[in-house]
């Protein structure tokens, strides 16, 4: 069993960044639909963008993530829908999924909004037998399937107004195991979709009629993994362009820098300086993200 230990490890945890198994970003708080379904909508108006992103790009076989969101609000009935495609890929390692979101937003008083939003995952996991069989030739695993399809939910709950949103939320609720092994023997650890806690806020900071500096921050927990933490602040001049600085606790610091052109079409670029651990053993790797968003405002 130990075979079956080392591989279920792998596959779900050593493959993905911070331990996360969920998609991260470096512009978390430009989709903030990427983490809590209650923030479908928030903005009032629709969106749809994409983004792409490297991860340790000086390695082979580093982890590559494309992915095409969007959200709107249905004002009538109080509604937000939103979601996001994705697919990650980490050396033999593959995810495909889709996240659909809804939220009901509640008017509360001072133009402030209630929402609370449920999310519907899907998710093919799969991996490249070729690239591990010869570390691995006798894994009870190796014998199984490649691909496992699985789904999963969560929910959240937010916050908004003109100057402030904070929110918290739950993905993986039912954390459904992808039954990797399918032996007579009884492994060790079982590879399974475990829960993700979120907790993010951001703050419009008004300091002249131009000038704006939008401070944010989010937490993300994983039972039996250290708490992580992404803070920062984007500066934006005169609603054309923006710049930001922010901090990935105990892994990376990450400049961006971006360009609103007509107040609709948004264009940013954000690189990643890795600090621990693998710039220790490798000064040339770094994280590169590239998004696109377009609003249709009126």
């Amino acid at each position: 069993m130990k075979h079956i230990k080392l591989i279920a490890l792998f596959l779900f945890t050593g493959m993905i960044v911070n331990a996360q198994q969920l998609v991260a970003s470096s512009f978390y708080d430009m989709y903030s639909v990427l983490h809590n379904p209650a923030t479908a909508g928030s903005l009032g108006y629709a969106t749809i963008g994409g983004n792409f992103r490297t991860q340790w790009s000086g390695m082979p076989g580093s982890p590559q993530t494309g992915l095409v969101f969007g959200n709107t609000r249905l004002k009538n009935n109080n509604i937000g829908l939103g979601g996001y495609l994705y697919n990650d890929v980490t050396g033999p390692t593959t995810r495909t999924g889709l996240e659909m979101a809804y939220a009901y937003h509640i008017p509360m008083k001072n133009n402030g909004t209630l929402s609370l939003g449920l999310e519907a995952r899907f998710m093919q996991f799969s991996y490249d037998k070729s690239k591990i069989s010869d570390d691995l030739p006798n894994d009870p695993v190796m014998a199984g399937a490649s691909n496992k399809f699985k789904g999963d939910a969560g929910f959240g709950i937010a916050f908004t107004n003109q100057d402030f949103q904070i929110g918290a939320s739950v993905s993986q609720l039912v954390q459904s195991k992808l039954n990797l092994y399918e032996g007579t023997g009884n492994p060790t650890e079982e590879a399974k979709l475990y829960r993700h806690y979120y907790l993010h806020g951001n703050y419009n900071w008004e300091i002249d009629n131009v000038t704006k500096i939008i401070p944010n921050f989010l937490f993300i927990y994983l039972p039996n993994a250290p708490m992580e933490f992404q803070g920062g602040a984007r500066v934006e001049h005169n609603n054309l362009f923006w710049y930001g600085l922010t901090w990935r606790a105990r892994q990376s610091w990450m400049i961006s820098a971006g360009v609103r052109i007509k107040e609709r079409f948004n264009i940013g670029y954000s690189f990643d300086i890795y600090t621990s651990p693998l710039s220790i053993y490798d000064k040339g790797s770094n994280g590169h993200e590239f998004i696109l968003r377009y609003d249709f405002k009126k």
